[in-house]
């Protein structure tokens, strides 16, 4: 069994990362509001924008936690595959804390 992470380009710009089994029903919750309270569910469309698979779960979650901390432009660098940029942008972080 796959695991996925994935990010979802919200109607107001923002960006949601998460985590899931089965990629193509969370996509229809997402869309569908099927959880009313879940952040996307007031930012409709929602488009994907970036997805990776995982063998294990644990590898999927610790993904998403990752990415969830990362900066807005170090998340639109990964989403562009531009991973010269995702590593400058570590980089910088790491020399500014």
């Amino acid at each position: 069994m796959a695991f996925f992470v994935y990010i979802l380009k919200c109607s107001d710009g923002s960006y949601y990362t998460g985590h899931t089994e089965d990629l193509e029903s969370r996509l229809f919750q997402h869309r569908s509001r099927a959880f009313v309270s879940c952040y996307t569910a007031n930012r409709l469309p929602v488009e994907l924008v970036y997805h990776q698979t995982y063998p294990v779960r644990a590898e999927a979650l610790e993904s998403e936690r990752q990415i969830k901390g990362w900066s807005r432009k170090k998340k639109e660098a990964m989403i562009k595959g531009d991973w010269d940029e995702v590593s400058r942008l570590a980089e910088s972080t790491t020399r500014s804390s």
